[in-house]
């Protein structure tokens, strides 16, 4: 067992901000591999996946948690009271503002509530998404970000170049307590398996669907396993819950296309995370309102 360098520091963070500020991807960035689905659409998060990153002087485990936004449903409840849960039990939070995106209602929200813990963790200010802007709009969105709250630091990064996620990297590991190594080497996350599968699965089903159907898309793997005659196969069967009998056409898409593809999409990654090869089995069911139902979001796992 290899000894812990002295000044070694381990912690953990996490990245806050509107929902669709780059939170997942800039989780994805820092760790090296995909941890957290990352999607066009709002809310694509729904549970505080765990990226690990791991460098020779630090461990730095960052909590991804879902946006912080105004609830219209219990889910939507459930999910910010994650949320604030996560701040008040992390080293350092990373606030999330897309560089390409006026600072506008959301996020003096948000900062408002991140002032209630501002005392005792400390709160770095992060302008995502610097590709996709001139260098002088990332200029005036620092400086109109400084006036929102009190940084201990402000930094632009862009997960999708690179640009400065080191020095994000650095930034969040200063503000680390010193100790020993929280997860063991090459650990990426300590999200069970199933969930990252079911969430590989709904990032997939998500892509090309109607506004209103992301919310209502849940998945639960409901078996995976090797095949019994073959050690290089694992038999996953999951099923994709939506709200109304009227959403199963969308998802299903004509003659089941639609389906196939966010099969063939999911299998891909899926197969890349197990390293393995995979029989995907998915099916389409109605979960009726399950967004408003604590029995049923219980049961899918909120």
């Amino acid at each position: 067992m290899t000894s812990t360098p002295d000044g070694f520091r381990s912690g953990f963070s996490c990245f806050v901000g509107r929902p669709n500020a780059g939170k997942s991807t800039l989780t994805n960035a820092l760790v090296g591999s995909k941890v957290a689905i990352t999607s066009s659409k709002p809310q694509t998060t729904r549970h505080t996946i765990r990226g690990i990153v791991h460098r020779p002087d630090a461990q730095l485990v960052i909590v991804d948690t879902p946006g912080l936004h105004r609830p219209r449903t219990l889910l939507g409840q459930r999910l910010n009271d994650l949320v604030r849960e996560t701040w008040s039990e992390v080293d350092v939070v990373g606030f999330c503002v897309p560089a390409d995106q006026t600072v506008g209602p959301g996020d003096r929200f948000i900062a408002a509530e991140l002032a209630k813990v501002a005392k005792r963790t400390p709160v770095v200010g992060i302008i995502t998404k610097t590709d996709l802007v001139p260098r002088d709009r990332v200029a005036e969105q620092l400086l109109a970000l400084q006036d929102v709250m009190d940084f201990a630091e402000l930094v632009p990064v862009s997960a999708v170049d690179g640009f400065q996620v080191g020095l994000l990297s650095d930034l969040l590991v200063q503000r680390l307590p010193e100790g020993m190594p929280l997860y063991p080497e090459g650990e990426l996350t300590d999200e069970p398996e199933a969930t990252l599968v079911a969430e590989l699965i709904r990032e997939a089903a998500l892509e090309g669907v109607e506004a209103e159907l992301p919310h209502s898309i849940a998945v639960v793997v409901e078996e995976m396993r090797p095949r019994e005659d073959r050690d290089d196969l694992i038999d996953v069967h999951a099923n994709i819950f939506i709200e109304r009998p009227s959403q199963k056409p969308i998802v299903i898409g004509r003659g089941g296309e639609r389906l196939r593809q966010v099969g063939t999409k999911a299998r891909g990654h899926i197969e890349r995370l197990l390293g393995s090869r995979i029989y995907l089995d998915l099916h389409v069911k109605v979960a009726k309102e399950w967004q408003r139902d604590p029995k049923q979001l219980r049961r899918l796992g909120f």
